[in-house]
């Protein structure tokens, strides 16, 4: 079982094995959750933006990017 020891300012090292396990990378945060238990849990909250692919529906029809620039600068100027 990983074991890591906490310093005096509060800081530790993540085992590698749970790093890698969690798939967590330098800069990745993370949030500490204390379940019905009072047990910790370490949910890592960074995503990669290939784990975002096909989240959104494909659209009915294909629209240009001179489209897309056209709304993205109606909508910025307010109309």
């Amino acid at each position: 079982m990983p074991t890591a020891t906490l310093t005096s300012k509060g800081q530790t090292t993540i085992p590698r094995e749970i790093r890698e396990h969690l798939r967590l990378r330098p800069g990745d945060r993370m949030e500490f959750v204390i379940d019905e238990h009072g047990r910790v849990v370490l949910i890592p909250i960074s995503l990669d933006a290939a784990e975002l692919a096909g989240i959104l529906p494909k659209p009915k029809t294909a629209v240009s990017l001179a489209r897309m620039n056209k709304v993205i600068r109606n909508r910025g100027a307010g109309r």
